[in-house]
């Protein structure tokens, strides 16, 4: 079913109180005349009759009523036929004009606009093919299925006309004439397409039976002999047949377009296989032209000679003829699909002409012909000529590499396979048929020639001998002829000796040059039509983003002339060289390159075992087809070792170089599959695997909101976590309305391109809750997959969080405040989260280059709510702000590389090493590199030395480097006093002040705000307090100058410590400091000195 884009079916008239859910009553209608007619076709809807009285039987097939959606990707023009890949798109309702001149569609039984379906007023649709096409319509729309918005939503709440209509969405007049007048063209200048066996068996046959058949056929069989030969094509037509069927198993995945062996491996393999192996497919399509026409001219040079008609000398008349020669078939090849076609249909007749010409003259024996070597079919002949007699240094796998490149015809159908009217049909029927007919071809003919024809003969009457004085060894000496001389050499004639022996055998002699010139042109003309159709669909996908000029088509056919024009002048140049004996061994690797990866596609897509691998074509096994990909490259080696080398490191190259670029396409390739596998795989086999400490890691959720608003908080946990442990930016999102999955998706698809486009390796997940300490649990929960969980909760520290609502700052559990401080936040997002197991603070907080003293509280809150203020930046050209531009900085301090320094760890408290092992992980990073560790720990006045040595041997066994280690005797020295007089004043706004109150006012008070800091609290941890001043004193004296301070946390002890003391504690604690990571693990060893 489909709806013209831009409406909604109104499911109410303007006097009717009918809901779209009210089931309405299907009237029977009576006899269709041809006027009047009902849809009803294949798609399961009910129709309305038709007002024109022009409707033909034929177009009421398949049509149905015309409904219009709010979803601006529907389909249709109101009233007028929409061809689409050859199905009929139609409507099925009244035209009539209402007062505004506007033509609209009804229902001729009522005045409802609606579509039935199964006798109710809804949209919801019945399946059709037509929701499922990935082109477009000519006219440039594309049938959507409704959505389940749409069935959800009241679509009958939009205001109506007077006539029960949608205001303002009918087509005008003008609009529908013009759909009109669009489908009439497009009927008038339909595309020309091929049937399998004028576009596929008639080409591969052409290109199959090649020059090879008539020039070198009879020398391989003198060489190999009959036996060996027949073993040789044998293996040929093993590795196309298994190529062949291959190809059979991807054509009929799924519709083809065109591009031949491109699109069919770029489809199943991806763009980097597909780009690599389309470029080469096409230059050796485009080089294979100047062979084909040199072999061509060469034949015709010959001929001149003999009868002293040179025009200059050979090279140079191979050249002239050569490039006569291209520049007709370019003409043929431009002229359109329909001409080459027809060209290939004579030269076909020729081809077949010239060898039944061949097998008839092997009947007629003539006398005249005895000294040249021909007797006609003698058995002795077939059995002398049955084995070996290699001669100059060859064997047989030399005869091979000779023969091979004469069955490298097998794609040739399927590159035009966009001109093909159904590819999936035509390509296994008509590759697999000519394999078939020219494999038996061969075979005949190597039978024939070794069955009739002697190896040597002088060409002498004079070379008689007889049966009864000669003592008889061979064949000849049987037949009358002495022939011996020959084997001291200088014969002319026989198998090894004349290539044009089948010309001698056959007939009538010509028609065998006509043969010759019939099989080079067609394979030239081939190849000339085969490289701009693979290179138009190569530029087409954008994989060379250089090439997309050529991806232009011109015709009604889409012609690649640019294409076209390319080929001519590669092919040119070529046969202006006129040498190819060192390119075409390169040739023939191209196109056993291609079809091993065809083999290897068929095998991937089976092992992938997606559900999207369904070829109809079931004639094929994934390990034959391995089996082939592995004798093609064995192939490549036999034919020429160092050309195999060459077009390995050329396919490399190019997977490299695209694979680099990252070809922005999605095509569902097995490539895809295959990851999903081995992950799914792996994640299964990595649950029955017990935790070690040896393999700990650190498994990052990090509460980044958008990825892009907290860059620094992203960019430092990502520099221990590349390619060590997991990193999740989880993200809570506190809306009042209801979550839309769609939009949802949508963010997640977005924001997770943005990390993979940046180079961070992490995960994007977003979650709906009530607020962020319900969100993050949710996280905690759900993120990840079997041992793929976030063991550590990653938070940024926010420096105002005394302006926001203390009862929002719960210390039920272990907590921090969540967004960081070098962020642009929500305010929805400024709350705090509980955690589970490690937990990692940041206090982004970066020092002022000129006076040493951190950005004041306004700095961070002064920034608006956009993720990046770098995008700001590019809008306008107004410069920054002092602030903005400190803030900026901050937010991308860990991005660069960190010139030297230090990181600083203070392991006041051992937690079971992760204060330890990030910083660690971090300067292992070559960002980090030029940062050393420097460890402060706790310890005695009378004992520092001890506890350095100790602390260094611990080290030591941890393999764990350092450049210093300070043993901090005065921690539990008293701070300073204007120090403590800063904490009171901060501690002030949250005492409880139970003191000026009476008890059960104040126990009141506690139970309403749990925040508040009680007498006895205050007094109960007064050591703790002041141990979190002096180490602030001591951390600005000692870490001043570091690039990152990394320190034990302190515990908040859950129900004993009200929220805002603690929160006091960790803002002193970090009050005036460079970047400091506050770490607590949860006491279980991550560092181990065992083996």
């Amino acid at each position: 079913m489909s709806s013209p884009s831009g409406q909604k079916p109104a499911l109410k008239t303007a006097g009717s109180g009918q809901s779209r859910f009210q089931v309405t009553e299907v009237t029977e209608l009576g006899p269709v005349t041809s006027g009047e007619r009902t849809s009803g076709g294949t798609d399961g809807t009910t129709g309305t009759t038709g007002s024109k009285g022009s409707a033909g039987g034929e177009e009421s097939k398949g049509r149905f009523s015309v409904v219009k959606f709010l979803d601006s990707g529907g389909i249709g023009t109101d009233g007028s036929d929409v061809a689409q890949n050859g199905d009929t798109v139609r409507s099925t309702g009244s035209h009539r004009s209402s007062a505004s001149g506007h033509t609209n569609i009804s229902d001729t039984h009522s005045n409802t606009y609606y579509m039935r379906t199964f006798g109710h007023n809804t949209i919801d649709a019945v399946p059709n093919i037509d929701f499922y096409r990935q082109t477009e319509a000519p006219l440039g729309d594309k049938l959507i299925r409704p959505t389940l918005s749409e069935l959800h939503d009241e679509l009958d709440k939009e205001p109506l006309d007077e006539d029960g209509f949608p205001i303002g969405e009918e087509s005008t007049l003008a609009e529908e004439a013009a759909a009109k007048e669009g489908t009439k063209e497009q009927a008038k200048g339909g595309t020309i397409k091929f049937g399998w066996v004028k576009g596929v068996l008639i080409r591969c046959m052409l290109n199959i039976w090649g020059v090879m058949l008539f020039i070198r056929m009879s020398w391989i069989v003198g060489q190999a002999g009959i036996g060996l030969t027949c073993v040789i094509i044998l293996m040929a037509t093993v590795v196309t047949t298994i190529t062949g069927l291959s190809t059979s198993a991807i054509a009929t995945n799924g519709f083809v377009r065109g591009g031949g062996a491109y699109y069919l491996i770029s489809r199943s393999l991806g763009p980097e296989f597909g780009g690599s192996i389309g470029l080469i497919f096409a230059f050796a399509n485009a080089v294979a032209v100047a062979m084909y026409v040199v072999g061509f001219a060469e034949t015709v040079v010959e001929m001149l000679n003999d009868v002293d008609a040179l025009m200059t000398d050979e090279l140079n008349d191979v050249r002239i003829v050569g490039t006569l020669t291209v520049i007709l078939l370019l003409g043929i090849s431009v002229a359109g699909m329909e001409w080459e076609a027809k060209a290939q249909i004579v030269l076909l007749v020729i081809l077949l002409a010239a060898i039944f010409n061949y097998f008839i003259g092997t009947v007629i024996t003539m006398e005249s012909k005895e000294p040249k070597g021909f007797f006609g079919y003698k058995a002795a002949i077939m059995m002398e000529n049955m084995g070996p007699d290699f001669r100059d240094g060859e064997t047989f796998f030399s005869m091979f590499a000779i023969f091979f490149p004469a069955a490298t015809g097998i794609l040739a159908g399927a590159n035009i396979s966009g001109d093909l009217t159904d590819p999936q049909s035509a390509i296994p029927k008509g590759t697999l048929l000519a394999i078939l007919i020219t494999g038996i071809t061969y075979v005949a003919v190597t039978v024939s020639t070794g069955s009739c024809i002697l190896r040597d003969a002088t060409g002498d009457h004079n070379d008689t001998s007889s049966v009864s004085d000669l003592n008889c060894t061979d064949a000849a000496c049987t037949l009358g002829y002495d022939f011996s001389i020959c084997k001291e050499g200088g014969c002319k004639f026989g198998l090894m000796n004349d290539f044009q022996v089948m010309s001698l055998v056959s007939g009538f002699g010509p028609l065998i040059t006509a043969g010759i010139f019939s099989a080079t042109l067609s394979s030239a003309l081939a190849s000339l039509v085969s490289a701009p159709k693979v290179f138009q669909a190569l530029c087409k996908d954008n994989i060379y983003p250089g090439l997309h000029v050529f991806a232009k088509g011109y015709g009604k056919n889409n012609e690649p002339l640019r294409g076209y024009v390319l080929t001519f002048c590669i092919g040119l140049a070529f046969i202006l060289i006129a040498e190819l004996n060192v390119i075409a061994p390169i040739i023939s690797n191209f196109f056993l390159a291609s079809y091993a990866l065809i083999n290897f596609s068929v095998f991937h897509a089976s092992l992938a075992n997606s559900p999207g691998w369904r070829p109809s074509f079931k004639y094929f096994n994934k390990w034959v087809s391995l089996a082939g990909a592995v004798l093609c490259c064995a192939v490549m080696f036999v034919v020429n070792w160092w050309a195999a080398l060459m077009t390995n490191i050329i396919v490399l190259a190019l997977y490299v170089y695209v694979s680099y670029k990252k070809p922005d396409v999605n095509w569902g390739s097995s490539t895809q599959a295959l990851i999903y596998n081995h992950a799914l795989t792996h994640c299964l086999l990595l649950t029955g695997v017990e935790d070690h400490v040896k393999n700990f890691r650190p498994q990052c959720l990090v509460m980044t909101g958008y990825p892009n608003a907290r860059p620094a908080l992203l960019h430092l946990v990502n520099a221990f976590t590349k390619n060590v442990g997991l990193m999740v930016c989880g993200h809570v999102r506190t809306v009042s309305r209801r979550p839309n999955f769609k939009e949802m998706s949508l963010d997640h698809a977005r924001y997770q391109r943005w990390l993979l486009k940046n180079r961070i390796k992490a995960f994007y997940t977003p979650v709906f809750a009530e607020d962020l300490r319900h969100g993050a649990q949710y996280l905690l929960q759900a993120t990840g997959l079997g041992r793929l969980k976030p063991n550590t909760l990653v938070m940024g520290f926010k420096n105002n969080w005394s302006d926001g609502e203390m009862k929002d700052i719960k210390c039920s559990e272990i907590c921090l405040i969540a967004p960081s401080p070098d962020e642009l936040l929500s305010s929805h997002e400024k709350k705090d989260v509980g955690m589970k197991d490690v937990v990692v603070s940041v206090n982004m907080v970066g020092k002022d280059s000129e006076d040493g003293n951190s950005f004041p509280p306004s700095l961070i809150t002064s920034a608006q709510n956009s993720p990046l203020i770098l995008r700001e930046t590019k809008r306008s050209a107004k410069p920054l702000s002092l602030t903005d531009q400190r803030l900026l900085e901050a937010s991308q301090q860990f991005k660069k590389k960190q010139c030297k320094g230090t990181v600083d760890v203070w392991w006041l408290f051992d937690d079971g090493g992760l204060a330890l092992l990030i910083p660690y992980l971090l300067t292992e990073k070559k960002k980090w590199k030029d940062c050393k560790i420097r460890l402060f720990i706790g310890g005695k006045i009378n004992r520092i030395d001890h506890d350095r040595r100790a602390m260094a041997a611990l080290l030591s066994k941890f393999r764990i480097d350092f450049s210093a280690i300070y043993v901090l005797g005065d921690i539990n020295t008293k701070p300073k006093k204007h120090n403590v007089l800063s904490f009171e004043e901060m501690i002030e706004p949250y005492k409880l002040k139970e003191d000026d109150m009476e008890q059960d006012a104040a126990e009141r008070l506690k139970a309403e705000e749990p925040w508040r800091i009680s007498d006895n609290e205050l007094e109960l941890y007064r050591a703790k307090t002041n141990r979190q001043i002096r180490l602030n004193e001591l951390l600005k004296e000692h870490s001043n100058s570091a690039k990152l301070i990394v320190m034990s946390m302190p515990l908040a002890r859950k129900g004993t410590v009200s929220s805002a003391l603690y929160m006091c504690w960790l803002e002193t604690l970090s009050k005036d400091l460079p970047p400091i990571l506050l770490v607590r693990g949860n006491h279980q060893s991550v560092l181990t000195f065992y083996s």
